[in-house]
């Protein structure tokens, strides 16, 4: 049988009603021992790492995931399952795909929109996808729900309660599962290219703007005087910004100018933004902008965070995200 790792941190999978409402407090052996035929066919090891809600995993926590995954490697698992709150689940899938490279084996993050104590929980479901794919072989960092496996730099929430609560924005399901089974989707994947390192450094000071018509160009001096390094923009359609007025442009350039890294993406969550087609978007490119193309938000702030914790280099920064590393962005 495939020796799987099954790490808890909490999240809606793990609640229980509290007289403050939803709280995870289900460790992992009790989870477990609700799973019944879903473990007959693994050698499950439980460890429980954390115990929140999934609003409170910050980027301390993700250093402290990806430790944990890590250290348990040597342990000869064939795959691991991690379940962990819907609610920043995506942002978690995805800087653990840029923290840990190259895994050798699957790791699969999974929850569930009602708690596995409901009578009609959804956790069974999604725990039985994880486990098939954590028993796969194939490595990577995924993210299973309502019976599709997703790339973990792919992943978006984009339901607050439906049992579909995740899609792969820009990019097919790493697999999905249907009366064939696990079916794997191998034109999505990326094999491992050398040995598995953690490269936990990041930096949190990245802040998120969606562009809205108007917005006032001055709130990026407030950002200078925040001490930001970071900064991703939600821009319009393709890449617009507005400089008419309020001249979004210039300001930029002189951010960049302050050593301040700047990916901007689109708002629309399908296709790649292309700042070659707009007079704006080409005013920004000169300015030093770096295009986030089909990239998710998610993984765009994540990679801006790894990249930062790597370099300081605006121009190392720009050659890591013109490359593309765990299929995180179609070039």
């Amino acid at each position: 049988m495939k020796k799987i790792l099954l790490l808890t941190t909490g999240g809606t999978i793990a609640s229980s009603p509290t007289e403050h409402g939803l709280a995870p407090d289900v460790d992992s052996g009790r989870l477990f021992s609700l799973l019944g035929g879903i473990t007959e066919n693994y050698e499950v090891t439980t460890r429980d790492i954390l115990h929140l809600d999934s609003s409170n995993i910050q980027p301390e926590e993700w250093k402290y995931i990806a430790r944990c995954i890590y250290e348990e490697l040597s342990r000869g698992y064939d795959g691991m399952v991690v379940t962990h709150g819907t609610d920043t689940m995506g942002y978690t899938s995805a800087i653990l795909s840029f923290m840990l490279q190259n895994l050798p084996i699957p790791v699969v993050l999974t929850g569930s929109q009602l708690p596995i104590l409901h009578p009609l929980t959804d956790g069974l479901e999604n725990l039985r996808c994880a486990f098939a794919m954590a028993a796969s072989g194939v490595p990577g960092v995924f993210l299973a729900f309502n019976r599709k496996v997703i790339l973990g730099t792919r992943a978006v929430k984009v339901r607050t309660t439906g049992f579909d609560a995740f899609e792969s924005v820009n990019c097919q399901p790493a697999a999905v599962i249907d009366s064939g089974g696990l079916e794997i989707n191998p034109m999505v994947l990326t094999a491992p290219s050398g040995p598995c390192v953690l490269r936990d450094h990041l930096c949190s000071d990245i802040f998120l703007i969606k562009l809205t018509p108007g917005l006032n160009p001055q709130i990026f001096d407030m950002l200078l005087e925040m001490d930001y390094r970071g900064i991703v923009i939600e821009a319009f359609g393709a890449g617009g910004l507005h400089f008419i007025r309020r001249d979004l442009i210039s300001k930029l350039q002189r951010i960049i100018d302050r050593g301040i890294a700047v990916v901007v993406c689109s708002q629309c969550l399908y296709e790649r933004s292309d700042f070659s087609i707009y007079e704006t978007g080409r005013l920004a490119l000169e300015k030093g902008v770096i295009q986030g193309f089909d990239m998710t938000t998610e993984a765009a702030v994540t990679k801006l965070m790894w990249a930062l914790g790597q370099t300081e280099s605006l121009e190392e920064i720009r050659q890591i995200f013109s490359t593309n590393l765990v299929g995180e962005i179609t070039l």
